[in-house]
């Protein structure tokens, strides 16, 4: 049976357990209290990892940003200057059909435009010769038809004409520029009646201006009337077309 004594000393234990047990749990939370720096820390480390995240975006970002020096790449833009390629399109200044028309509309040559010469073709006999008529003027001029011939005073007539030497197109000659005309004297036979030429006269179409020409060689050619023929005026003598 407890006395009161007993009961003073179990409650004096009691507390001082109680006391004991009080300080304990002090001493338990002052050591548990460093730990709310690294709690500290850890959350400040939470709330660093967003703001390094927002680092690499923004390294990343920069380096999109970097890609948009590609729009330096707008230099090939610059290459839409190639579109003075268009200005290759002052090649339709060159559509050879305008300039075409704009000859084909020149003037035409007259006496005073050309001097016209003579040459023979081939060795002897010497049936052909070839008229030269050379734009001496300075502009450009229209050479028509075919040169009108006549060699002798006695044969007022114009040599024919062959139909088959008529260029397609018009003779347009330039300055300096020089035109031909295939002329037959005769078949080159020994018992042909031929005459001797040192001279003969030429005009133009469109022109009645008698054009005097020189006949080639020292002692002139020999022309027969009957067998004579000339070609059109060509930019160039032509197989084929010529041959008469």
């Amino acid at each position: 049976m407890n006395t009161p004594r007993h009961r003073s000393a179990l409650l004096a234990v009691a507390g001082t357990a109680l006391v004991l047990s009080l300080t304990a749990c002090q001493s338990d939370g002052d050591t548990a209290s460093p730990a709310a720096p690294e709690a500290t820390v850890a959350a400040t480390a939470v709330s660093a990892q967003p703001a390094g995240d927002k680092g690499t975006g923004t390294s990343g970002t920069a380096g999109s940003a970097g890609s948009a020096h590609s729009t330096g790449s707008k230099d090939s833009a610059g290459s839409t200057g190639s579109s003075g390629s268009s200005g290759s399109a002052g090649s339709t200044g060159s559509t050879g059909s305008t300039g075409e028309r704009a000859s084909a509309s020149a003037p035409l040559c007259t006496a005073g435009d050309v001097t016209v010469s003579a040459a023979t073709q081939d060795g002897p006999p010497y049936t052909h010769i070839v008229l030269t008529a050379k734009n001496t003027s300075r502009h450009t001029c229209r050479l028509t038809g075919f040169p009108h011939i006549q060699f002798l005073e006695s044969h007022k007539q114009d040599v024919p004409a062959v139909a088959k030497s008529k260029p397609a197109t018009p003779v347009v000659l330039t300055a300096g520029a020089p035109a031909y005309a295939l002329v037959k004297l005769s078949d080159g036979g020994m018992d042909e009646d031929v005459e001797p030429v040192s001279a003969f006269s030429v005009t133009l179409e469109n022109d009645p201006t008698v054009i005097s020409v020189t006949a080639p060689g020292s002692e002139g050619i020999a022309v027969d009337p009957a067998k004579a023929l000339t070609g059109y005026w060509t930019p160039e003598l032509r197989n084929g077309a010529d041959d008469f």
